[in-house]
Formats: C-alpha cells, sequence, structure tokens
C-alpha cells in the first residue's frame, strides 16, 4: 500500500508542490506563533499563515485522492487565506475607507465556494471572483508601497516584491481559467510552489518590522496611480468576459475573432494610457472629489523648481518658464512676452503659433497689469469686462488663437512681462486656488527670468571690460610708434641725406607699419591673435628691440655671451615686453647717460635684464603703484606698458623683479624657464649687469 501511494505521488507533481509549500507555511507560521507578542497585523498575518497551510494540506489530499469534497474544502480554504492577505494589507494601510471599500467585492468572493471540480465550466463564475482578487490585491499592495516614506520604503520592499509576485500569478491563472472554462493543470500544481516562494520575502520583511508600524501618508499620486491601477484592473476583467463570449458564440471563427478582439482591446487600452488629456482629465476629477484642495503644494512647488532650473538642450530659460506656468493648470502650450526698449514683444513660445503684435510699456493693458498683478481669464473676460476693471485688454489678445489667461510676470514690484497660457486640455475652473499659485508661481519665474538678465548684462560688461583691456594696449604700442615716427621726423631734417640714415628710417617705418597692421588686426577681431608657443633666441630678440629703437638712441648696449640662451613663449609679445622696459629705460634716461641690456642664463632660468642710468623710481612707487595699471610718473603716459610685462611673465611661470631708486638708475630683470635644448654648461653661468 505504501508502495503504492509512492508511486502516485512520484506521478502527480502537485503531491510534491503543496506538500512542500505545507510545510514552508507551518514552519514559518510556527516561527511567528513562537515569537508572537500580539497586535492587529500579526495576528491577521498568523491566521494567513494557518489558512495558507490547510489550504496546502487539503490540496495534497485532493491531488491524491480527487476527492470532490477536498475540492471544495481546499477552495474555501482558498479563498479564506487570500481574504487574509487582503486584510493584512489594509490594515498597514491604517484608518483609510476607500482601499476598505475596494476590496468588498473581492472579499465578499471567499463567501462562494469552488463547489464544482475543477474543469466543470460551471465553476466559470467562481474563478473570476478569484481573479478579482488578484487584481484587489495588486492595487492593495501598489498602495502599501506608494504611501510609504522614503525610510519606511527598505522594510516593506519585500513583502509589496512578495505579495505583488503572487497576485500576479494568480491573475495570470484565473484569467487564464475565466478565458478557457477550466483550471490548467500544470499551473495548478506550479501555485503551490510560486506561493512558496513569497515566504522568505515576507519573513524578511517580517524581521525588519517588529511592531508592523509605517509611516503612511495620503498623496494625489498614490490616488491617481491607484485609480488607474484598479481602472486597468476592471477593463482586463471586462474584456476577459468579452473575449470568451466572442468565442464562444464565434463558431469555427470564434477562436480568431477572441484573439483579434482582446489585441484590439489592448491596443486601445495602451492608447488611453499614453493620452495626456486623459490623465489631465483624471488628475482634475481626483482632486474635485477626494481632495478639499486643488494642489498638493509640496509636489507642484518641487516640480516647478526643478523644470526652472533644469537644463534642456532644446529649451531656453524662457520657454521652461511658460511650461512651469502652463503644467500647474494643465495646459498644453503658451508664449511669453518680455519688456524691451520699445514695449512688449513675444520672447518665447511653447506649442503655440508666432506673434507679431507688441503692447506699449505705458498702455493701460499693462499699466493694469503692473498695478494689480492680477490673473485675467479671457474666456471670463469676454463674458463680463467689468469684473476686472479694465476696458483695454487689446484686441490682438483677446483674438488671439487658443489663448485662455493671462498671467502677470512681476520682479521686484516691476512688471517686466506677461505670459498667455492656452485653453488646457481639461476644463479647469479659474477660482481663487488657482489665481494664487499662479501668482506666486509667476514672481518666482519674473525673479528667475530678472536675475538671467542681469547675468546676460553682467557677461556682456565683462566682454566690454576685456576689450577695453585689450584696447588699453593698443593704444600705449600706438603711443610708442607714433614717438617713434616723431622721432625720425624730427631727425630726418638734420640727416635726410646721410645713407645709413635713409637704411634706418625705411627700416623703422617697416617696423611700425607691421605693428600697426598687427594692431588693427587685433582692434578688428577683438583678440591678441592665435600666436603658438615656440622657442625664442633671447639675443636675437634683444637685436630685434635695440634696432627698432635706434632712432630714438643708437647706445644701447647688449652683453650676451652666449647667443644659445632661449625660452619658450609668443615671440611678438615678448617682443612686446622688452620693448615696454627698453623704452621706459629710454625715456628715464638723459642723453650722456647709458642704456644697457644682458641675457644669461642663471640657475636653470632664462635671464633678460634692462638697465638704465636715469632718474629711477622710489621704493614707495615700485611697491605699490608700479605694476598696477594706469599707474605712471611720466608726463603723457598711460601705465600700461610695466602692468603688461608684469601679467606676461605671470601667465608664462617667470618672474619680474625690480631695482631702484631716486636718481639711481633702474634695472629690470626678467627670468623665464630655459628652453630643454639649452646646452647644461649655460645653466651654471651668472650674468648679472650693475646698475
Amino acid at each position: 500500500m505504501g508502495g503504492d501511494v509512492l508511486e502516485l505521488v512520484m506521478r502527480n507533481a502537485g503531491v510534491v508542490s503543496y506538500a512542500v509549500a505545507a510545510l514552508v507555511f507551518a514552519g514559518f507560521a510556527a516561527q511567528l506563533a513562537l515569537g508572537w507578542r500580539g497586535g492587529r497585523k500579526a495576528s491577521i498575518l498568523l491566521a494567513s499563515l494557518l489558512a495558507s497551510f490547510v489550504w496546502a494540506g487539503l490540496s495534497v489530499g485532493f491531488a491524491l485522492t480527487a476527492d470532490r469534497v477536498l475540492w471544495s474544502a481546499q477552495a474555501i480554504a482558498d479563498g479564506v487565506r487570500l481574504g487574509g492577505w487582503l486584510l493584512f494589507l489594509i490594515a498597514l494601510l491604517g484608518k483609510s475607507r476607500w482601499p476598505l471599500a475596494l476590496v468588498i467585492l473581492p472579499v465578499a468572493a471567499t463567501l462562494f465556494p469552488l463547489a464544482a471540480p475543477p474543469n466543470d465550466a460551471s465553476s466559470r463564475v467562481s474563478f473570476a471572483l478569484l481573479l478579482s482578487i488578484a487584481v484587489a490585491g495588486l492595487a492593495l499592495t501598489e498602495q502599501v508601497f506608494r504611501r510609504a516614506g522614503e525610510e519606511a520604503r527598505w522594510s516593506i520592499k519585500p513583502l509589496c516584491l512578495g505579495l505583488g509576485a503572487s497576485f500576479v500569478f494568480d491573475l495570470y491563472f484565473f484569467a487564464d481559467a475565466v478565458l478557457f472554462g477550466r483550471l490548467d493543470p500544470d499551473v495548478w500544481a506550479a501555485r503551490a510552489i510560486a506561493h512558496a516562494l513569497v515566504i522568505p520575502c515576507v519573513a524578511l520583511a517580517t524581521a525588519r518590522n517588529k511592531s508592523w508600524t509605517l509611516d503612511i501618508g495620503v498623496s494625489r499620486g498614490v490616488v491617481l496611480h491607484s485609480t488607474a491601477l484598479l481602472a486597468c484592473g476592471v477593463y482586463l476583467l471586462a474584456i476577459a468576459g468579452a473575449g470568451y463570449y466572442v468565442r464562444y458564440f464565434g463558431g469555427s471563427w470564434g477562436k480568431m475573432l477572441q484573439v483579434s478582439f482582446i489585441f484590439a482591446a489592448l491596443l486601445v487600452l495602451g492608447w488611453l494610457f499614453s493620452s495626456g488629456t486623459l490623465r489631465s482629465r483624471l488628475r482634475v476629477f481626483i482632486s474635485k472629489n477626494f481632495f478639499s484642495y486643488r494642489y498638493d503644494y509640496r509636489q507642484e512647488w518641487l516640480r516647478f523648481t526643478n523644470l526652472l532650473s533644469g537644463r534642456e538642450a532644446n529649451a531656453s530659460q524662457e520657454q521652461r518658464s511658460i511650461k512651469a506656468l502652463a503644467d500647474l493648470v494643465e495646459s498644453p502650450g503658451g508664449a511669453l512676452w518680455l519688456r524691451d526698449d520699445t514695449g512688449y514683444g513675444q520672447a518665447a513660445r511653447w506649442n503655440m503659433p508666432p506673434a507679431q503684435a507688441r503692447e506699449a510699456a505705458d498702455s493701460p493693458f499693462t499699466e493694469f497689469l503692473a498695478r494689480t498683478g492680477w490673473v485675467i481669464d479671457l474666456e471670463e473676460y469676454r463674458k463680463d469686462a467689468s469684473r476686472y476693471s479694465v476696458s483695454a485688454v487689446p484686441p490682438w489678445l483677446r483674438d488671439l488663437a487658443d489663448a485662455w489667461i493671462v498671467v502677470p510676470i512681476i520682479a521686484l514690484e516691476d512688471l517686466i512681462g506677461f505670459a498667455v497660457l492656452a485653453t488646457p486640455r481639461a476644463r479647469i475652473e479659474v477660482n481663487w486656488e488657482v489665481r494664487d499659485l499662479l501668482k506666486a508661481a509667476a514672481r518666482q519665474v519674473g525673479t528667475f527670468l530678472a536675475q538671467v538678465q542681469a547675468a546676460d548684462s553682467l557677461l556682456e560688461a565683462r566682454k566690454f571690460e576685456s576689450f577695453n583691456k585689450m584696447s588699453a594696449f593698443v593704444v600705449h604700442d600706438l603711443k610708442n610708434l607714433v614717438a617713434q615716427l616723431s622721432l625720425l621726423l624730427k631727425n630726418a631734417e638734420r640727416h635726410r641725406h646721410n645713407p645709413r640714415f635713409q637704411e634706418d628710417m625705411f627700416a623703422t617705418v617697416k617696423h611700425v607699419e607691421e605693428r600697426m597692421n598687427k594692431l588693427l588686426q587685433q582692434l578688428s577681431t577683438g583678440s591678441r591673435g592665435e600666436e603658438k608657443l615656440r622657442p625664442i633666441q633671447l639675443a636675437t630678440l634683444v637685436n630685434r628691440v635695440i634696432a627698432s629703437k635706434k632712432a630714438e638712441r643708437a647706445d644701447i648696449t647688449l652683453d650676451a655671451p652666449d647667443s644659445r640662451v632661449a625660452t619658450i613663449g609668443h615671440e611678438q609679445r615678448l617682443e612686446r615686453v622688452v620693448g615696454h622696459l627698453v623704452q621706459n629705460a629710454i625715456d628715464a634716461t638723459r642723453e650722456s647717460g647709458d642704456v644697457r641690456i644682458a641675457v644669461s642664463a642663471e640657475g636653470g632660468e632664462a635671464v633678460i635684464q634692462v638697465a638704465d642710468s636715469g632718474c629711477g623710481m622710489s621704493p614707495a612707487f615700485v611697491r605699490e603703484r608700479l605694476f598696477r595699471p594706469f599707474q605712471t610718473t611720466k608726463a603723457g603716459g598711460m601705465g600700461i606698458g610695466a602692468y603688461e610685462v608684469a601679467q606676461y611673465a605671470k601667465e608664462m611661470s617667470g618672474r619680474i623683479e625690480v631695482d631702484s631708486g631716486p636718481d639711481q638708475g633702474t634695472r629690470f630683470k626678467l627670468s623665464f624657464p630655459l628652453h630643454p635644448e639649452v646646452p647644461a654648461a649655460l645653466r651654471e653661468n651668472d650674468g648679472a649687469i650693475a646698475a
């Protein structure tokens, strides 16, 4: 006899499946009973597990004997345990009435046992009732997860995952049974294992929630998603029933018609859920019928702020401002008029046609908006303009296609513009709450746009500052070039017939012409050019500077023991920098004095020293004013040359040293990193010169 039973168990997978499930349910129930400390939630959970154990045990008996009574008994136990899980979810939700109403019909389904055998078509009603329990279970599971706070979600997530998966399995199982009028034996056998696999998730959630308390809060998002899920479940139930009758009455074409009908129904469902108008109307309906206030202000303000501060590649700040205002009232589009020098013009638009109309800055309409800050409902204005105490709403605005409301944009009590929003997808009453929210949001938009305008103005000012700074350097160079030409003309009267003077004159004019062309290029492009870094032999560069100054002073001496001393830099800029120092030395030195230049390598640095025996400078001037722009001791000087020298030395990781005193002459020492190819022997030299 024992061998026959074992053979039957081996043949029937359902026996093994439900036997394993019974052991799992019994083990977890025993563990909970040993640690039970009372409480409503713990009692419901323990009762649900005991009912699950009874259900699994009765199913094992039915699988062994195929007894009709055992089938009815396990069906009743199945309904009771499913009702227990629903009640447990309701207990987690707390004192909320409408979720309880949500499951009145499914809980009532537990009172109807599946008295018929599993393959009897007369049990289709019971299958449908159990299918409704699965839909209700999914809705409640989603409610529990959405209502849990951020901290509580970690502890409740395993429970929602496990129960949600079990209800999804039942949804498939009973939907298949409703469609075909019988239970699939393979799915029925697997159902026990599926529900047993949920127990580890429930156990983990139980360990994380010692007292089963949750921080629950109702939000519009929760109600919206739950309502949508419930509507989807009801829709699918209706489609399942209709699909059955299409197949039943369709004859030989029944199955083809059923498949086509279900596909079309799912396509319609996808279209409905992707419809912005449907979502908008659903939000309006929920706000009107479930809440005393229309808006969840915390959620709306967070969304509003995130939209304003976001960075969309294809949307400007003005377009984001329009969208932020439009989303508050379910508007599909809008346009923004901002003030400029001649009035108010359309600055941006979103899902609205362009408009060329402008409004004067002192028109009655803009003065009314600036004085009152009112939100104007154009539909209401067309019916009764006296409500707004203004009869000068411009005709172009009254006739603007799809225009709905006008929202003034105010920043620091100043009207900087106004937004026109399009008619919403779902009809919305523009009451005091909508007006107050739009006013507050419009002020936020006004502050945001004012900051954007201020930032643009600051950027423009910085560009002008950079251009003016560059212009100062150009003017300083022009002054030096003019001085060279003036000196050339002065000496031309005495030396015009001297061939060497003529050669120097042509060279100087050529140099001035080249420098002026470069300066013109800088002025036209607003930049210093695209000169690149490259090795520069300092002795060669200094010789060019001396040659360009020969007309002013022909006795400048150069001490360059090794012509190989080089650095990395911008050749033209470095030549200009050295030229500034040489020009200052010439200007400060009498004809009887001397100007000396030395080039050497010192301790890994390329050094240029410009010394003169001129009038010198005071230590206070050198310390406080020498390298500041527009500070000079020369009559007619601009105070730019020394500033540019210091800036370039800093830019090239070099340094500048000054040794000067009143009537003691001056020595400038420029140090730059040596070019790597300079021989190591040169790095030990010391070519300092005395002032």
